[in-house]
């Protein structure tokens, strides 16, 4: 087996079903941890949509102990359905993981003076191989590939 064959296994694992080959080409022969890359992505989408399809689950749970359980008994007695909340959710982590993803790439968001970003540090993400050790490479611009890797038929 070749290193793309594994490559190109490892990314159908993952999910990447079609464009299995692209991501794993893209690694092989441009040395880019598209798989540290897929991989991670996958992780937010599935946190993302909990929101959605664990929405019945959190919701009872919310009434029963939550911070926001006086916000969840008012939306369901307004007539909204934890399907609805969970789809509001949905879209408030998608738009919350973005914003961090975003924030990965490009720290200064304008809020402070210019003097004052540029002496602030930044922030990475680095890929680790399978033994917990830094590989050197770092997954950048991960929000330029989030809106791609949506998982089909989850969308509300």
């Amino acid at each position: 087996m070749t290193e793309l064959d594994r490559l190109t296994a490892l990314f159908r694992a993952l999910g990447a079903d079609g464009d299995a080959a692209d991501w794993a080409e893209s690694e092989a022969e441009e040395g880019l941890p598209q798989l540290a890359r897929y991989r991670f992505l996958r992780t937010v989408w599935q946190d993302v949509d909990a929101w959605t399809t664990e929405a019945p689950r959190w919701v009872a749970a919310y009434r029963t102990d939550g911070v926001a359980a006086g916000a969840v008994d008012r939306a369901l007695a307004a007539g909204l359905t934890p399907e609805d909340l969970g789809e509001l959710a949905r879209e408030v982590a998608r738009e919350t993981a973005f914003g961090v993803l975003h924030a990965l790439a490009d720290p200064a968001d304008g809020s402070l003076p210019a003097e004052v970003e540029d002496q602030l540090p930044g922030w990475r993400l680095a890929e680790l191989d399978s033994a917990g050790e830094p590989t050197g490479r770092h997954l950048d611009v991960l929000h330029e590939d989030f809106a791609d890797l949506e998982p089909k038929g989850i969308v509300p």
